[in-house]
């Protein structure tokens, strides 16, 4: 009997914290035309002329600081995720993993399947809220590929699970070790996203920022909505961990360029809690299901010393859904449809 196919996908990382390697996966990543949807010819004089000879040397130095022995965690978590679920599933299916960008690459799992004979493909995109430039481009790239296959088999494609209740449960656990309540506020700050590419997602052209908090009910207009599927996954965990509403906020980090991007900053919100008197603050980042960059540099240090410097006293993490095993419990049933 044919084996069914499962692709985990998760954005990338570089092959190793050097200048050149970094460079390289930059290239490849902003080179996408969905993660910088402008002109080709802008794109690629600002990227290869601009951003990759400039950012590559700093964002090589900040690699550094999250490699470890075990090399870049994204991709240890990734491959831990991959093994484990492939192990829950059993020989029934076969489990790969690519990276939208570097390596292991889409094309080289799907030409493994290929090889295998695979009876059907499920693709999981690991990010949790749907966005043109991170789902919407993996879901685009397999079916450029596969396209070409002469023959395609049934392929199927996840393309959110923002409210799945194995994945908030792991938040959930993470956070209650730290003990929510002790903090003077909660940040739950998701990966950014320029405003042009969320009125694009808005197929209506009614509705995204032109209603208003149209973001803050999850509804029928905004349900491919990264944004709206944000604020909803934040709701979800602040249910579960009985945070009042004043008590949170919904913010977004990772920001890139001068164009409009989703408000409030994160550092925004920072210094203005900061200005308020608040001291302890929990983050969540629950764009990612893996710690990586964002989370561990992003949030560990350079948030947690942006608000000593204001006055602050504590940044605390909450980790991601790494290796936990309801994590690969949630994939699973992702998989088989329960």
């Amino acid at each position: 009997m044919r084996k069914q196919g499962v692709l985990l996908v998760n954005l990338g990382t570089p092959d190793s914290p050097s200048v050149s390697d970094v460079r390289k996966y930059l290239d490849e990543f902003l080179m996408d035309e969905r993660v910088i949807d402008i002109n080709p010819i802008n794109r690629t004089l600002l990227v290869k002329g601009i951003i990759v000879p400039f950012r590559g040397p700093k964002s090589a130095k900040v690699y550094k600081e999250v490699w470890s022995e075990k090399g870049s965690p994204l991709l240890y978590y990734s491959v831990r995720q991959q093994e484990l679920l492939q192990q829950r599933l059993g020989n029934e299916y076969m489990v790969e993993l690519a990276m939208r960008y570097q390596s292991p690459s889409i094309e080289s799992a799907l030409e493994r399947m290929k090889k295998k004979q695979v009876a059907n493909i499920k693709v999981i995109p690991l990010f949790p809220q749907y966005a043109s430039a991170s789902t919407g481009s993996v879901n685009q790239k397999i079916m450029e590929i596969v396209s070409k296959w002469p023959t395609i088999p049934d392929i199927s494609f996840i393309s959110s699970f923002h409210d799945n209740e194995g994945m908030l449960e792991v938040f959930a656990d993470n956070a209650r070790k730290y003990q929510p309540e002790t903090f003077d506020h909660i940040l739950f700050s998701f990966h950014g996203l320029p405003e042009r590419q969320l009125t694009k997602a808005d197929d209506s052209g009614k509705y995204c920022l032109k209603v208003p908090d149209c973001c803050s009910r999850f509804n029928d207009a905004n349900r491919m909505c990264y944004s709206a599927q944000s604020h909803d996954t934040a709701r979800l965990l602040a249910e579960k961990l009985d945070i009042p509403k004043e008590k949170y906020t919904v913010c977004f980090q990772s920001r890139l360029g001068n164009s409009p991007w989703k408000k409030p900053y994160t550092s925004d919100v920072l210094k203005d809690l900061a200005a308020k008197g608040a001291k302890r603050l929990l983050v969540f980042s629950p764009a990612f299901v893996a710690d990586c960059l964002e989370t561990l540099y992003e949030i560990v240090v350079e948030y947690h010393e942006e608000f000593r410097a204001l006055g602050g006293e504590k940044v605390q993490l909450v980790e991601s859904l790494n290796d936990d095993p309801k994590w690969i419990e949630a994939l699973e049933k992702m998989v088989r449809g329960n």
